[in-house]
């Protein structure tokens, strides 16, 4: 028996969905996996196969679902991606308490909907919109690929049907990371040939009122490039004695934020500018002393670019950043000894390096066992993030060669989203042709197929590179590489498979007003998943 076909019925269950407060890192999120473990464990057909259904766990006690609809001795199997989590919801203001109980929340709405922007005044005017956190990123794509999997277990497609949530998405990937060796062992467990894997995001907005519908056929790639900053630690009474990280930092944001240098272009598809995710000196108390150190990171977005030109591009602002920062103290002490004629300001030097260099140099000194202690004794201690973790592994190192400061150091740091693209590709551009020519004639609307989803996706660790870079150019300056973290280039290579994104409409992510649009989403949206999987099911020549 099929529970979730119809609209109301799909409006249903992402409401259930919904319900579960699934915020990276909450409790929800480990429960919702066992909820959607439920659900499906009523049909008769995991009943049968227990073995197809499955939580898998991640080192963290979280956990991640496959579902596997076999038909027959097929191999040929598409892969449905989707992610369960969600971030938080802090700026629902005082309808927090509602966030996660989509028609409650969309009633409250109407009240108050004189004091709503006029966009949305206008969607809510049509009674096909429900508001709620989840509701567009991205439980309805979920929704939509459980309803598949009960029309695979009713034997509607000429092949397997593996559905795949994930959590973690929206902060680290590390479901997605965890899900890759899964994969690859369903794959050769269970005789498997994975056709294509679609991802269910919702369409983006370029701009406010884009009236397209988009599909895509890859997805945007992300580095985060860290700034170490390591000062000269001076009393506050001799500020010219060192140099304050603060400065620095300050020079370097002057240099990276919004540069336009970094924007790419590839037909219609332009990245935004470089912004900061994060800026702050190392100190951990008050006191007269200057800090030693700061920390600063940017999000740096890219389609094409390869990971030595960004780095050049990195590099080099990294440079102007301390040509100027040296210029400028030299400057200020110039007009204070023209004040003190008795002052005489030391010379200022900023070196610059990369994270691979300052660890040779530590090496060079020490010698490569004790550099390899000291990092394994901080693994050990590990209690904070990723990113905090990336930058007390740089400060090690950094300690060790305290001459070379002031000092500012490149690394990298995870989450890395590898750009993809298939929009090349024979295969699905067959497939989109047949999605495209399908909804105008059905439905009177005419799709847009972008080559890069823009909102950052699990499909960054599935699909083709769009760059001709290796991932050891990156790899060989993050700091946690091989050090509580491994980025599983390996694993990546193996189930290198073509890519799609084709999900609902939707608008506002990540903001209070985050609302799915019914019609499309729920009542044409799921025919056109069924046209494009049946397309994607015909064995490749």
């Amino acid at each position: 028996m099929k529970n979730w076909q119809t609209k109301e019925e799909l409006t249903d269950l992402l409401c259930s969905l919904v319900n579960h407060q699934s915020i990276t890192g909450s409790t929800a999120e480990i429960a919702l996996p066992e909820y959607i473990h439920h659900l499906l464990s009523q049909k008769e057909y995991f009943q049968k196969h227990e073995s197809y259904l499955k939580l898998h766990p991640l080192d963290d006690g979280r956990r991640l679902l496959t579902a596997l609809v076999k038909k027959g001795e097929s191999k040929e199997t598409v892969i449905l991606l989707s992610h369960f989590d969600v971030v938080g919801v802090e700026d629902y203001g005082n309808l927090q308490n509602l966030a996660f109980h989509p028609r409650e929340l969309t009633r409250e709405m109407k009240k108050m909907k004189d004091e709503l922007p006029d966009e949305v005044q206008s969607d809510m005017e049509t009674g096909e919109w429900l508001f709620g956190r989840g509701t567009m990123d991205m439980k309805a794509g979920l929704a939509l690929h459980m309803s598949i999997v009960e029309q695979a277990i009713d034997d509607e497609f000429d092949g397997n049907i593996l559905l795949v949530t994930v959590p973690d998405e929206e902060v680290n990937s590390q479901g997605m990371l965890t899900a890759l060796p899964v994969l690859n062992e369903l794959k050769e467990e269970e005789n498997l040939v994975y056709q294509a894997c679609l991802n269910g995001e919702p369409m983006f907005s370029k701009y406010p009122g884009d009236p397209a519908y988009y599909v895509y056929a890859g997805s945007i790639g992300k580095v985060l490039p860290g700034f170490y900053c390591y000062g000269k630690e001076s009393h506050v009474g001799e500020p010219f004695a060192g140099i304050n990280p603060n400065l620095m930092v300050s020079f370097l944001s002057q240099q990276l934020e919004l540069n336009e240098t970094f924007i790419e272009k590839i037909e219609n598809e332009v990245t935004p500018p470089p912004v900061s995710l994060m800026q702050r000196d190392l100190k951990e108390e008050y006191s007269v002393q200057t800090p030693k150190a700061a920390i600063a990171m940017y999000n740096v977005l890219y389609l094409k670019q390869t990971f030595a030109d960004l780095n050049k591009k990195l590099l080099a602002s990294t440079k102007a950043a301390a040509a100027e920062i040296e210029n400028y103290v030299k400057q200020k002490a110039a007009h204070y000894s023209n004040i003190a004629t008795d002052f005489t300001m030391p010379d200022v030097s900023v070196t610059v390096m990369m994270y691979e260099d300052l660890f040779a140099e530590a090496v060079k000194r020490y010698g490569s066992d004790e550099v390899l202690r000291r990092q394994n004794l901080l693994v050990s201690q590990r209690d904070t993030g990723d990113r905090d973790f990336s930058t007390i592994l740089v400060q090690e190192l950094a300690s060790m060669c305290k001459d070379l400061a002031p000092l500012m150091v490149l690394f990298y740091s995870p989450p890395f989203y590898p750009a993809v693209s298939s929009y090349n590709d024979p295969y699905i551009k067959d497939v989109m042709d047949h999605v495209k020519t399908y909804t105008s004639s059905t439905y009177k609307m005419d799709l847009t197929v972008a080559e890069f989803f823009t909102g950052l996706s699990d499909l960054s660790f599935l699909g083709p590179v769009s760059s001709k870079s290796k991932l050891n150019q990156l790899t060989i300056n993050m700091p946690l590489q091989n050090n509580g973290f491994v980025f599983p280039e390996d694993v990546m290579e193996k189930l290198t498979m073509p890519v799609l994104n084709i999900g609902p409409l939707g608008k506002a992510p990540h903001q209070w007003t985050e609302r799915l649009e019914l019609v499309y989403s729920f009542e044409y949206l799921p025919q056109i998943l069924k046209e494009a999987i049946q397309r994607l099911l015909v064995p490749k020549s």
